[in-house]
């Protein structure tokens, strides 16, 4: 925690001061790796130790569910389970696995109020999501209920896609999508439970389903696990008219590549 505390403290006067003040401000608080504390050349940055033990998500993989492959079958490759259950959405794209330096990184963001790892893990998903968000129309994200909103004070899903929207010069989005109804927390859940968890949560007010039509929409959350919650969002935003939704996440679980 104490750590924690001396990362925001150097965060926010960097904020304050600006580019030539940041200088100064690094002889007081250096900056320190995102992921473990060790002093960096850099603030916002992991160190080479713990970008070693990422586990990033690149090609071969799945065009559709975006699951790595242990071997390249060609491209345009789409995986057995993508063709046995294809997904709502049109593609989902992750960073890295769900586990170690990158489960952290969700954990410290989601749990810890770590909010200025936002803008590192935003730019890494950028990258991940290989052009669409370049070619999207708008940033949506997964919403929270307003109740857990309440208990939380903040939504990670909507701090990735923030700063996800800024740094790549898209329209941010919040007031797409809606949770209209309280569902219990899916950690635990087995996938069918989650499933059934989340039918029927999300919705599109009528104030911004004008705006949805023939749109191409990525939709930003922080985990990828059994897909159902992006689903039933997904499900909303189609009825709602949008054309294409690619489901954007900064890690993905599973267990070992396909």
């Amino acid at each position: 925690m104490e750590r924690d505390g001396w990362r925001n403290r150097g965060k926010r006067w960097r904020s304050l001061f600006g580019a030539f003040g940041a200088a100064a401000v690094n002889l007081v608080f250096p900056p320190v790796c995102c992921g473990c504390g060790r002093l960096t050349g850099d603030a916002h940055a992991v160190c080479p130790s713990c970008w070693a033990g990422l586990r990033l998500i690149d090609r071969p993989y799945c065009e559709i569910l975006g699951s790595p492959f242990a071997f390249d079958p060609g491209p345009g490759a789409v995986s057995p389970q993508a063709i046995a259950n294809p997904p709502a959405f049109d593609r989902l794209r992750s960073v890295s696995l769900y586990e170690g330096i990158a489960r952290d990184l969700v954990h410290g963001l989601k749990y810890r109020d770590r909010t200025d790892l936002a803008r590192m893990m935003a730019e890494w998903m950028i990258r991940a999501s290989d052009g669409s968000v370049a070619a999207a129309d708008m940033i949506v994200p997964v919403p929270l209920h307003a109740f857990r909103l309440w208990r939380r004070k903040f939504n990670q899903s909507a701090e990735l896609a923030r700063c996800v929207s800024e740094r790549a010069g898209k329209p941010y989005r919040p007031d797409v999508l809606r949770r209209i109804r309280r569902t219990r927390r899916q950690v635990g859940l087995g996938a069918r439970a989650r499933e059934e968890n989340v039918r029927g949560a999300f919705a599109v007010p009528e104030s911004a389903r004008s705006g949805l039509a023939g749109k191409r929409i990525v939709l930003v959350d922080d985990v990828y696990t059994t897909g159902a919650t992006v689903s039933a969002a997904t499900r909303a935003l189609r009825r709602a008219g949008a054309a294409d939704v690619t489901v954007l996440t900064f890690a993905m679980a599973m267990s070992e590549p396909i």
